[in-house]
């Protein structure tokens, strides 16, 4: 199970966006050991590209498989592990 997340902020980061890409690798290594391969990758809030592929939002943000879950606050690892979980199974 291949899952891919996308740290949406600004570059170069603030401290909220370096604490949200933290939790987001802490809630990837819980996975890992349960064999749910996380994928992350950190997006600049501010390019054109993410601008168009996801609409003007606020940093921090976190996208699963392309869909915004959280923006504009800081989640913990719990949250994000949960978030994770729920797209697999839907």
């Amino acid at each position: 199970m291949n899952v891919k997340v996308e740290v949406i902020g600004v570059s170069p980061p603030c401290q909220r966006c370096k604490t949200t890409e933290e939790n987001a690798k802490k809630a990837a290594e819980k996975l890992a050991a349960e064999g749910i391969k996380v994928e992350i990758s950190k997006l600049n809030v501010a390019s054109q590209e993410t601008i168009s592929k996801y609409g003007v939002i606020s940093s921090p943000a976190i996208a699963i498989n392309g869909i915004v879950k959280i923006m504009g606050k800081v989640p913990d690892a719990s949250v994000i592990e949960r978030l994770i979980r729920q797209s697999i199974t839907s």
